[in-house]
């Protein structure tokens, strides 16, 4: 299966986000959209749902003393 966006899917992207760009642009731009997606779904397959955050947040005021 492959799961890289197309050029077809990159246009309708940046029009649903108001850009306007040109075939060229979109061509130039299409490397680097499917390598960051690449690269964002290699970091979700490292980062494990059961994962305890290193630190705990507490809103200042919250904390019972």
């Amino acid at each position: 299966m492959n799961d890289e966006i197309t050029i077809d899917g990159l246009r309708g992207m940046a029009q649903r986000a108001g850009l306007k760009l040109s075939d060229e642009e979109l061509q130039l731009l299409l490397p680097g959209v499917n390598r960051s997606k690449r690269q964002a779904a290699e970091l979700r397959e490292m980062i494990a749902p059961t994962d305890e955050p290193a630190a705990k947040f507490n809103a200042p005021g919250t904390v019972r003393k």
